[in-house]
């Protein structure tokens, strides 16, 4: 299965991954690591990358279809994949579906966790990573409302998209988003 997690910065989507990844038992496509990973190494595509995320900006769209290409071109991700930060504009999503169209694929379901914008700060501020200061992060959010929020009506439209309460305990938020992939499943197999 090809599944997309969607939700803003702080929504926990790196906790929901991994179990996810754990359940499907395949790839996890973070954007985000694959990014610090490129900014870190200090490659090209790394220092250009750093100056948009720098500015809490999203990095132009080809330097991350580029990255998310050669990864998905990748033999473990044949039978399916997490994306985590990709696609985050329409554009990007539709780029996405040529892309597995071409290789007679298609993104088989959309997680979105919705978490409310004060719990978003509250969380940012609990958990102290580096890349969240304060206007930084309130920059993210703004971007992500603005570009990425048009995704949910996209993928709505093409009946893949599975609104999950991003509130409450790990393990509660996890019984969601499992009940939103087994309906994906349902829906691949025709059922």
């Amino acid at each position: 299965m090809r599944i997309i997690l969607i939700g803003p910065p702080g929504a926990g989507k790196g906790t929901q991954c991994q179990r996810l990844i754990e359940l499907l038992k395949v790839p996890h496509l973070s954007t985000g690591e694959m990014l610090r990973a490129e900014v870190r190494d200090r490659t090209p595509a790394g220092l250009e990358a750093a100056t948009y995320m720098d500015q809490g900006q999203l990095v132009p769209d080809q330097l991350i279809v580029g990255m998310v290409n050669r990864r998905l071109q990748a033999s473990d991700c044949r039978g399916g994949c997490l994306l985590d930060g990709f696609p985050r504009t329409l554009p990007q999503a539709e780029i996405l579906d040529d892309l597995l169209e071409r290789r007679a694929m298609c993104v088989d379901g959309v997680i979105e966790l919705a978490v409310p914008r004060d719990e978003l700060v509250r969380r940012m501020l609990a958990r102290k990573r580096e890349d969240d200061d304060p206007e930084i992060f309130a920059n993210r959010i703004a971007s992500f409302e603005v570009q990425t929020a048009p995704l949910l009506d996209y993928y709505s439209r093409q009946g893949k998209l599975a609104s999950i309460d991003g509130l409450g305990t790990a393990d509660e938020i996890f019984e969601r988003v499992q009940t939103a992939v087994k309906r994906f499943a349902r829906a691949a197999r025709g059922l």
